[in-house]
């Protein structure tokens, strides 16, 4: 049975138990469809050569080899992880474009009774759901930019923001990235193709009458790019902006990047990329409170010497409608939650609209 996707909403609810992407571990490792497994019909060297013996030698010997690759792998999954499935499962099978490696594999597992169906148009046809979303339409959404300097616990107040009803899209989160200079997360980040897919599934979910909040970013978190109609609609976007002593976000800057001061070497040779930008006798001195573990004043430093003068100059760039601005205190998790009320009075004031 062919299953047709038409809109992202689908994903949460296919009739199937399990998503197979049947393409080569490097296809699925670039980008596949949420909560699919990888049980590959072909390797990628063997899809590699059966593509250069069909270019470049015959197309007939290039099926027959490609089809005996294909059963042999499909039967080593059908040995290995598929091995306890009951006769109820519900799988459903998708390659690049739903095709011959998808058809093969569903076709050997409905010879065996399993109720299986193979996604229409294949990756491909979710591939042009997202890009359609991100790069052709106009989105439908009414946000709200939370805009602060580095340090403002602008993502934590965005987790509170959301604890609390409101809608949010944490860039961030889906970048796998804080967005700065030393902003690197355990793990990497994802390919640029897998953010727009976490991207366009989240926006997919949000209700469009409602307004939604997220952070200001540039054009890029970390090295993905935002893609062009979200970063269009929050240009346009009204602004929410935290702001906050050097000192408190000295203090939270130095608690949230634990996991770099944790590592003094990576967080050294991440400080040494700054040298072009701040000269070698500043960062040697920052190097010097790393190893003194003065982590409060280093990140006192790199607020004053490196990360305000960077907002200052990307705001000059940039034409913003006057924020409203927020002002906090202190940083601290019990104030944070106390803010949030007063935020999101701040919220639905620039977006003209009342918050749950």
């Amino acid at each position: 049975m062919k299953l047709a996707l038409t809109d992202l909403v689908q994903l949460a609810s296919l009739p199937v138990d399990t998503l197979i992407d049947a393409r080569s571990p490097a296809e699925y490792a670039e980008d596949h469809l949420p909560g699919a497994i990888n049980l590959p019909s072909l390797s990628d060297a063997e899809r590699a050569e059966v593509g250069r013996v069909y270019v470049q030698v015959d197309r007939f010997r290039a099926r027959r080899i490609g089809a005996a690759l294909v059963a042999r792998n499909v039967a080593a999954h059908l040995e290995g992880p598929l091995a306890e499935k009951d006769g109820g499962w519900r799988p459903l099978v998708y390659c690049w474009r739903g095709g011959q490696r998808s058809g093969s594999f569903a076709s050997i597992l409905d010879q065996i009774g399993w109720r299986v169906s193979v996604l229409e148009g294949g990756y491909r046809a979710y591939r042009r759901l997202v890009a359609d979303m991100l790069y052709t339409a106009k989105l439908p959404l009414a946000l709200v930019l939370l805009d602060g300097n580095t340090g403002t616990a602008k993502t934590r107040l965005l987790d509170l923001l959301e604890e609390a009803g409101v809608q949010t899209i944490d860039l961030e989160g889906l970048a796998n990235h804080r967005g700065s200079a030393l902003g690197g997360r355990t793990g990497g980040q994802p390919s640029q193709k897998l953010f727009e897919g976490r991207l366009a599934r989240r926006i997919a979910a949000l209700d469009p009458s409602r307004p939604v909040v997220i952070e200001a970013e540039s054009h890029k978190v970390g090295t993905r790019i935002v893609p062009p109609s979200l970063w269009t609609a929050m240009k346009a976007a009204p602004v929410v902006r935290i702001t906050a002593p050097v000192a408190a976000r000295a203090a939270y800057l130095a608690k949230a990047y634990g996991d770099m001061t944790d590592q003094p070497d990576l967080l050294k040779a991440n400080l040494d990329m700054l040298r072009p930008l701040r000269g070698d006798q500043v960062v040697d001195r920052w190097q010097e409170m790393v190893d003194a573990e003065d982590f409060y004043s280093l990140a006192g430093q790199l607020i004053v010497q490196h990360y305000d003068p960077g907002y200052d100059r990307a705001r000059a760039r940039h034409t913003m409608g006057a924020p409203a601005t927020l002002a906090l205190p202190a940083l601290d998790e019990a104030s944070l939650k106390a803010a949030v009320p007063e935020l999101v009075t701040a919220v639905e004031r620039v977006a003209g609209a009342t918050l749950p």
